[in-house]
Parts: structure tokens; C-alpha cells; sequence
């Protein structure tokens, strides 16, 4: 590339990446930057040393050389050959001899074949291209090291006189110039500088202009116009360029340095004329104009964005920083859309192609993304500028959202608005004068205001529009509007006048007016009530004395309006009830109004009636409302007992047609034995035995399930886990459910510990899980769910039935047929069942209910016809550690024999008395026998060594727990077994069973009593 003015090389330009191309002139230059991977020769980078000689030596030499390299004769050529290769411009540089000059292409060819062959080179005559002088090419070929041709080196002659000619031109030019007070220059076909006029020189400080200034431009500006000098050199196109020049003074001056070709009458460029312009006055302005536009975009408050036609982001001012929080280097390089709400991509992708189309864009609006993560609405003016775009934006959040408000002000303003032009033409109404008339704003701007007027009125409303003060509102008046429907409203007008404008504001009083004429009205109907209501009606002050009561309170207690009057409220209630009534009044006190209060209050007589109270509070005043239910509660009562007489005769009718069945069994089995044992018939009574030990194993479970009904059976109660206990009933729940009912478990993690007897809640979930598998006869899916809850005592037909607190709560579900509200209420009492005849006794919700209230626990069933059901078991939480229960014995782990001790049995059944004792005996222990408590005691006071007592607990006189309460203080390690036949009071007592003690329920096999037995005496205290 060229500087202008340079005779000796372009040294700045290509040195840096390609030594041999320091002093190549414009197409040293072109050659440095042209992509050479896209011909025959390779990346530059890779070409050979002795090739890159050849290159540098052409380009240095004054005269014009052209080497054409390769197989396919690539052309590369010197700043003195351009005129020869002017026809295809900088185009010709790495193009083949065939794309070029293909007359020649072939001979080309034989001149490689002969160079290779060491024949003498030739001259080759290619046609010039228009506007080109003919030209002669004498060729010799090009060798690398090992001798071999790798190109073809050209010298190009003219084949006219035309360049004596343009030498004359350009010194007639020099004589004119040297006079112009301008400064001129000239340069020859291949663009080095060869003449400056007096002002050039005298500007530069040059004593010839053969010294050249290149080195004189400004280092910043070299590049650049050396590039442009090149191609303008190569193309023959006029120069233009803007660079700073070091003047005689030293300092730097912009210059605008201008060059035009000078041609042949063949159009052949011969050299240049150019000239020098200071313009250091102009660029100052512009710096300081630059200056002032960047003080203005970092000043402004107004958000500036420079994008391109991609639409990414190149600059952003200091305004959209303080605006929106994004810093600059968060903007810059993406694109603008991803700071565009989702909602508003489209409209401004619309905006963009306009602009994109050379159309400038104003008052275009979207919301924008904060750095926060809001958006807010922008208002943006967009012009396009080339390849980039300008785009000014302003914040319109705030005005917008003003707009918004005042809209919806006027929309949803419950006020009538009308402005009226002074003739009383509507202009415009709001929404709610169409809602309290039914006019719409299409039809009230087609009519006066008189017209909206009952005709009676007119004109007295016609005098209120007579004032046009501006600015001053008129006092309020009542006007009788009509509305579409034929009908009328009462409004009260406020009027102002402003800019020849009337605004009006009215109310809809009409329901106020109809409700002064409806309360004189409704007073006296209150006043009726009040005196002919059987309710209590009363109005007392803070402390609840009593300011006003209707006559009602005279009928119930007896006592005279002036007598009750001032009395205290609470005066009245009894002493039993009364705390009940000052938790209610604290309540009112606290402003919160109370419902149902029942107490119990006195008349005069003294005789009690029950009133249920409701009372609120307004200001200091109390309202209460009183009602006697004292029949009411006598009626409930009755009904309730007759309930539970219908109740106990069910209970009684189910056990007898139960029990009676099992005796059946029980005694016909034993009757046959004795039969067959009196014939000495033994073979086959094991039958007999097994019918008769079945049936009793019945009886003994309807037993349990009677007691766990009334909440007596005795529990085993410990630390439970719920979420292991239910897994390792999985396998049992799918056997008893079958394949065409899916099972699901969904056990919260971090399931809080309960306090139950296992046993008895791995009955209950078997229990539920087969009345679920019986309501879904075609298949379904029962799910099995624990969570930690709290009940807030909201459960339960009763709230006093619930205590409220954290509960494990597991819920059994169904996919089943459901049940109704009246099923329902009755599916916990005991013998009802949904089932047909003989497929169920109904004690299995009954046990289940029994056992949650024995565990301190509750049940609740939610269900609909067709929608399935659900069982919630809430059992209370243990707050203590989990304990990890030793396995129990099993029956075949009993010995025959075990170790000796002595055993004191206390049972007032001599039967039961008699087998314990015998199995005892039969274990090898020494059995001691009491047929009561008193008894009992005798013994145990004695010296007798007693390693276990084992008490019936329903004893007469002294019962088992009071036996071994009074044993263990003269016997402080005494263990004890208690026996019962249903769980009573007397052995919880005291604080439930200590340390060494244990309980067998009643019916219970002798084998299960042996082992309970020789584990309570093996055991440590």
C-alpha cells in the first residue's frame, strides 16, 4: 500500500508479518493482505524462501515484471506492471494466465515445458484490454533450488510512443501548478510522487520532493490510506483521504488529500495530479462538535442505543445505566429483544423491519426488563444510519400508569360524570351513568341534558347551568332522572364550569330516599317486634349491666322492666354456670361476638331455666339475644336416651343371636364327646375338640371386639412406628386384597413416633383394608397414606369429643362404591353392617372406633356415593424414644418342664382358679391358690417365698391391682400378672403399670400362659 509522496517503499505497512514484501509498493501491499489459500500457491506463510526471493526482487524493480507461479500460472505483478494489468484492475492479482490472458495461455504452458527443458524463453503478445496500451511479454522461466521450474518471470514493453506523450501532459501540468497557491503534487502511473509545488514543500518542510513524506503522516492515519492509495493506484479510480501531516513546524495538521488520474486519449492512466488541503480548522469544530454530542449522550436523560441491522446492541448511553440498572458491558453485544417483554417481541420486530427498511420509527412503545426483573414501558424514536441504527427512548411507566389510573377512575368511579358543552349538549358520560340509567354513552351524546330530566323539573335545572364562574362548584341539588327503561332514578348533582365546559358529579340517592321513608316504617315494625318477641332482648353497657329489655324478660323471671333495669347480666346466671358466662363477656369485651351460650340463670322465684345466648358488641354497647331451651334440652335428652335404649337392644340382640350360635357349637361338640366317651368311642374326638376350641376362639374374639367398642379391652400400649409396622403388613394387605385391587403406600419420611398397642392397630388397618376391598366387588386401588398433623379439635360429631394437638394420622382410601351421609352416621355402632345377611357381624368399624378413643386417639370416615371412601386413624404423638421390643415367646419355645419357683394365684372362678393352677404344676412350679382378695394378702403378708403373684384384677372385696399394690410394699421386687376379662379402671389407676408388671386378656390358651409366666420370672427388674 501507498503513502502519498513516498519514493522508496511502503517500509511501515507489510514488514511486520512478511519481511519480503517490505519495500513491494501498492502491490506489496495487495499482496500482504490477498487470501493466496484459495489458489494453486498455498498460504503465504508456507511459501518456499527462493520463491519469496523471485518476489521480492520483482516488486523492487523499477521496470514492470509480472511472475506467473504454479501449474496453473498464478499471477502476481509490481506497482510498474499495473498499467499493463489496468484492464482487470486489482482483480488480476491471483488469477491464472487462463482467466487473464487465455491467448496466450497455451503458450504459456510450452514456455514451462521448455524452461523445464532448458530451451531459450520467448516473447508472448497478449490482446490489451480497452482503454490498455499493447504491451510485448518476454518470458523466462523461474527455477528453485534442485533446478526445477516452478514459474514463469515476464517482462512487459510497450508497443507505442504514447508515454512521451503523457510526459508532456504532466510537465504542462507542473508549469500551471507551481503558480496555484494551493498545494499540488504528482505522482506517476504507479503511484510514487514525483513533483510538489513551493506551497507543498513549504508546508511540509521538505527541500525536495524527492526526500517523500510518508514518514511525516500522523502513525495512527498510515493504514488507512495507504489501503486507500493502493486500491485507488490499482483501480484507477480518484483518491480521497483525511490524514494528519507533521508540518515545518513540527505539530501534526489535518490535511484532505485529493488525487485524480491523468489518462491517454485511450483512457490509459499515465500518472496523477493531486493536492493537499489544511483542514484543521474544520476538524476541530468537528471534535468539539463530537465532544459535545458525547457530553450530550452521557449528559442526557433521555436512553440512547446505537444497534445494527441484526439487531445487537454496539452502544448505550450513561442514562439507560441510572434507568434500568444495566451497565454498559451487560448491553453491549446482545441483542435488543432479549431486553423485550415476551408479549411485545412481535410489535417490535414489526418496528425493526421498518426501520430496517430506511423508514425512521417515532413513539414506538414496549416494555423493557430492568435489571431487577421488572418491566417498564419506553417510548423509542429509532432512525437508521447506514448499517446502524440510533434510537432515543423515554420512560413512560409512570405517565402511563397515570393514564391507567385516571381511566380507571372514570371507569370505575361509582360517581355519575357528564360534561356538558353550555348549550347542555352531552360531550361524554362514564360507565356509571349508563349503570344507574341504562343510557349508553353512544345514546346520551345524542341528547341535552334536559332530556334525561323529568319534565316537571326541567326548568329549575335549566337555572343551575347559568353559571359559567370557572372553577367554582355549585351547591348540591336533587334532580328526578329517567332512565332508558321507562323508569326513574333520584340523583344529587354537584356541578363546575371549566374551559366553556359543565362537569357534573352525581349520586344515585334513590335508595337513600326509599330507605328514610322505609325507616320511619321499619322503626315502628322494630318497636312491634321488640314488644311481641318470646326471644330475650337486651342492650347493656360495658360491664354488662342491663339498659333496656323488651317485655319478654318481665314473662320469663318474673320481674318488673324497672326491677331488672341496671342489674348486672352475670347477676342472674348461677354460680356453676358463670365462669362459662365471663369468658363470653371478656369475648365481647375484645369485640368479638359469641353464639350458643348456654348458662343456666334464675328468676325471681329462684326456679332455673336454660337460656342459649348470641351477643355483639357496638361501640360500648352490648346487643344480646336470648333463648329458652330449657324444653328443648328436656326433649333432647329424652330422645338421646331413647337412642341409647335402641342402641343397647341392638347390642343385646346381636350378642344373643352371636353368642348363642357359638354355644351351639360349643355345647353340641361336647355332647357329642360324652356321648362317644360313655360308648368308649375315641377315635375322632380331636373333631369334636377342634369344633368346640373354634367356636370358643370366635366367642373370645367377639369379646374383644365388644370391649374394644366400649373402649374396655385391655392394650398393650407402646412406642409405635407406623411406617415399618404398615410395611411389613404389605404382603398380608395384598393376599387378603387379591390381584384386582391395586395397593399404594405413601409414607411421609420423618413420621412422628404414637403411643398404641401394635397389635391392635395392625387389626384395625386389616380391618379397613378388607371393608375396602369389599366395596370395590370389580376391582380398584387402595391407597394407605401416613402424615404428621395437628387438630385444632374440629373433627368428630362433637368438638369436645376431640382433644386438639400434633396426631400420626393414617388414611385408608378407596376407589369403592362409597357410602351416603345417613351410612355414614351409623357405621361405627355396633352390629350394623352394609354387607348381606351372614357375610358380617358390624363390629369392625365398632372395634376400630373403640380402639382410637381407648388410644387417647379418634376416626373419621369421608365418603360419597360412587366417589370411594376414606378412613383417617388420627393416634396421638409419643414425644419419647423409640424402643425396640424383644421378640415374644412362641408356643413351641415352651418347655416342658421349667425352672422351679413358687407362684401365688388369686381367682375367685374356681374353674379358672383349678386349670391355672394344674398348668402350673405341670411346668414344675409351685402353685399357691386364693379364692379372693383379703386371702390373697394373708399369703402374701406371710413368710411364703412368692416369686410371681397372678391376680384376676375384678376381685371381690379388695380387687387385683389394690392386692398388689399392698404386696409390693412389703415385697418391693414382687412381679405381678394381672388378668381381665375387659380393661378396668383399677389398673391405670395409679399411674399404669409399674416396672414387673403385665396383663393377659381373658380367653387366653394355657400355652400363652405358660410362656408369659416363665418370661415374667426370667425377666430383670
Amino acid at each position: 500500500m501507498y503513502f502519498p509522496g513516498q519514493t522508496t517503499g511502503y517500509n511501515d505497512l507489510p514488514a511486520g508479518r512478511f519481511p519480503f514484501l517490505a519495500h513491494g509498493g501498492a502491490m506489496g501491499a495487495l499482496i500482504s493482505g490477498f487470501d493466496w489459500s484459495c489458489t494453486s500457491l498455498g498460504s503465504i506463510e508456507g511459501w518456499p524462501p527462493v520463491f519469496c526471493a523471485h518476489v521480492s526482487t520483482m516488486l523492487g524493480v523499477p521496470e514492470p515484471l509480472m511472475i506467473f507461479a504454479g501449474p496453473d500460472g498464478v499471477l502476481l505483478y509490481n506497482d510498474a506492471s499495473i498499467p499493463f494489468a489496468a484492464g482487470h484492475g486489482p482483480a488480476a492479482l491471483g488469477k491464472t494466465i487462463s482467466q487473464i490472458w487465455p491467448e496466450i495461455s497455451e503458450a504459456m504452458g510450452l514456455m514451462l515445458l521448455a524452461g523445464q527443458s532448458g530451451y531459450a524463453p520467448v516473447a508472448l503478445e497478449p490482446e490489451s484490454a480497452p482503454g490498455v496500451p499493447g504491451f510485448t511479454l518476454f518470458c523466462s522461466p523461474l527455477k528453485n533450488e534442485a533446478g526445477k521450474t516452478f514459474g514463469v518471470l515476464a517482462k512487459a514493453t510497450r508497443r507505442d510512443g504514447e508515454a512521451k506523450k503523457a510526459q508532456n501532459q504532466i510537465a504542462a501540468l507542473r508549469e500551471v501548478a507551481g503558480a496555484m497557491p494551493r498545494q499540488i503534487w504528482t505522482a506517476n502511473a504507479q503511484g510514487r510522487v514525483d513533483w510538489m509545488n513551493p506551497h507543498l514543500r513549504a508546508c511540509l518542510g521538505q527541500a525536495s520532493e524527492e526526500e517523500g513524506w510518508s514518514s511525516l503522516v500522523y502513525a495512527e492515519d498510515r493504514l488507512l490510506i495507504a489501503r486507500l492509495w493502493a486500491e485507488a493506484v490499482a483501480s484507477g479510480k480518484l483518491y480521497e483521504a483525511e490524514c494528519r501531516l507533521q508540518t515545518a513546524s513540527g505539530e501534526y495538521v489535518w490535511h484532505l488529500v485529493y488525487a485524480t488520474p491523468i489518462r491517454s486519449a485511450e483512457g490509459i492512466v499515465e500518472g496523477w495530479v493531486g493536492s493537499n488541503q489544511n483542514i484543521q480548522a474544520r476538524k476541530e469544530a468537528e471534535a468539539e462538535a463530537g465532544r459535545a454530542r458525547n457530553r450530550i449522550w452521557q449528559l442526557s436523560s433521555t436512553y440512547m442505543l446505537i444497534f445494527d441491522r441484526e439487531g445487537i446492541i454496539r452502544h448505550s448511553n450513561l442514562a439507560i445505566e441510572l434507568g434500568t440498572g444495566w451497565r454498559q458491558e451487560d448491553i453491549v453485544g446482545n441483542n435488543l429483544l432479549n431486553f423485550v417483554h415476551p408479549e411485545d417481541a412481535e410489535t417490535t420486530l414489526m418496528a425493526l423491519a421498518r426501520v430496517g427498511a430506511g423508514e425512521t420509527v417515532q413513539g414506538f412503545e414496549c416494555r423493557c426488563r430492568m435489571r431487577n426483573d421488572d418491566y417498564r414501558v419506553i417510548e423509542w424514536d429509532v432512525a437508521p444510519d447506514g448499517e446502524l441504527n440510533h434510537a432515543f427512548g423515554q420512560d413512560l411507566t409512570e405517565k402511563r400508569g397515570a393514564m391507567r389510573a385516571l381511566q380507571r377512575i372514570w371507569d370505575l368511579s361509582p360517581v355519575l360524570k357528564i360534561v356538558l358543552r353550555p348549550g347542555g349538549e352531552v360531550v361524554t358520560v362514564n360507565p356509571a351513568w349508563t349503570k344507574a340509567l341504562g343510557w349508553s354513552e353512544q345514546a346520551s351524546r345524542a341528547h341535552r341534558m334536559a332530556d334525561f330530566i323529568a319534565p316537571e323539573e326541567r326548568e329549575a335545572v335549566r337555572a343551575q347551568f347559568n353559571d359559567f364562574s370557572p372553577g367554582a362548584l355549585s351547591t348540591e341539588f336533587t334532580v328526578t332522572m329517567l332512565t332508558e327503561q321507562g323508569g326513574w332514578r333520584q340523583i344529587a348533582w354537584t356541578k363546575v364550569a371549566e374551559g366553556g365546559l359543565f362537569y357534573g358529579f352525581g349520586r344515585d340517592v334513590t335508595a337513600e330516599r326509599r330507605a328514610a321513608a322505609a325507616a320511619e316504617s321499619a322503626s315502628v315494625e322494630r318497636e312491634r317486634i321488640w314488644a311481641s318477641s318470646n326471644d330475650l332482648l337486651a342492650i347493656a353497657d360495658g360491664d354488662g349491666r342491663l339498659r333496656s329489655v323488651n317485655p319478654a324478660w318481665g314473662r320469663l323471671f318474673g320481674y318488673a322492666e324497672g326491677e331488672i333495669l341496671g342489674m348486672r347480666l352475670l347477676d342472674l346466671v348461677t354460680p356453676e354456670d358463670r365462669p362459662v358466662a365471663e369468658r363470653a363477656i371478656k369475648d365481647l369485651t375484645g369485640g368479638h361476638p359469641v353464639f350458643d351460650i348456654e348458662c343456666r340463670m334464675n328468676d325471681h322465684q329462684g326456679r332455673l331455666s336454660l337460656i342459649s345466648w348470641s351477643a355483639d358488641s357496638l361501640g360500648e354497647s352490648f346487643y344480646f339475644v336470648g333463648r329458652d331451651v330449657s324444653a328443648q334440652r328436656d326433649a333432647e335428652e329424652q330422645l338421646r336416651q331413647a337412642q341409647k335404649m335402641e342402641a343397647v337392644g341392638q347390642l343385646t340382640g346381636g350378642i344373643a343371636h352371636d353368642f348363642n350360635n357359638l354355644l351351639q357349637g360349643i355345647t353340641g361338640s361336647l355332647e357329642l364327646m360324652n356321648k362317644r366317651v360313655q360308648r368308649g368311642e375315641t377315635q375322632g374326638l380331636d373333631r369334636f375338640i377342634a369344633m368346640a376350641m373354634g367356636a370358643a376362639d370366635r366367642a373370645a374374639a367377639l369379646t374383644h371386639r365388644l370391649l374394644a367398642f366400649s373402649r374396655r379391652q385391655p392394650l398393650d400400649s407402646k412406642p409405635v412406628a407406623a411406617n415399618p409396622l404398615i410395611l411389613s403388613m404389605e404382603m398380608l394387605l395384598r393376599r387378603t386384597l387379591g390381584e384386582h385391587v391395586e395397593l399404594q403406600l405413601d409414607l411421609q419420611d420423618g413420621l412422628w413416633l404414637t403411643l398404641c398397642d401394635p397389635n391392635q392397630l395392625e387389626n384395625a388397618l386389616l380391618n379397613l383394608a378388607i371393608n375396602a376391598r369389599d366395596a370395590m366387588p370389580e376391582g380398584g386401588r387402595l391407597t394407605i397414606k401416613t402424615s404428621n398433623t395437628e387438630l385444632e379439635g374440629t373433627i368428630g360429631p362433637r368438638r369436645s369429643e376431640v382433644t386438639p394437638g400434633p396426631y400420626v394420622c393414617i388414611a385408608v382410601t378407596d376407589s369403592g362404591v362409597g357410602m351416603d351421609a345417613a351410612t355414614i352416621a351409623k357405621v361405627f355402632e355396633p352390629f350394623f353392617t352394609t354387607k348381606p345377611l351372614g357375610q358380617g357381624t358390624g363390629l369392625g368399624l365398632s372395634m376400630i372406633y373403640g380402639f382410637s378413643r381407648q388410644s387417647n386417639g379418634h376416626v373419621r370416615i369421608e365418603s360419597e356415593p360412587g366417589m370411594g371412601a376414606t378412613a383417617r386413624l388420627y393416634l396421638p404423638r409419643y414425644e419419647g424414644e423409640a424402643v425396640i421390643l424383644a421378640p415374644g415367646l412362641e408356643e413351641a419355645d415352651i418347655p416342658a418342664i421349667a425352672s422351679y419357683g413358687t407362684v401365688l394365684v388369686v381367682e375367685d372362678e374356681p374353674v379358672v382358679r383349678g386349670l391355672i393352677v394344674e398348668v402350673l404344676e405341670g411346668l414344675g412350679y409351685a402353685a399357691l391358690e386364693a379364692q379372693d382378695g383379703p386371702s390373697g394378702l394373708d399369703i402374701l403378708q406371710s413368710r411364703q417365698k412368692i416369686d410371681l403373684l397372678v391376680t384376676d384384677i375384678g376381685l371381690p372385696g379388695l380387687n387385683g391391682r389394690q392386692i398388689a399394690d399392698a404386696a409390693r410394699l412389703l415385697r418391693p421386687k414382687l412381679k405381678v400378672l394381672f388378668m381381665t376379662g375387659y380393661a378396668e379402671n383399677a389398673v391405670m389407676s395409679v399411674g399404669g403399670l409399674e416396672p414387673g408388671m403385665e396383663i393377659m386378656a381373658k380367653p387366653f390358651t394355657m400355652d400363652a400362659l405358660a410362656a408369659k409366666v416363665r418370661g415374667i420370672i426370667e425377666a430383670k427388674l
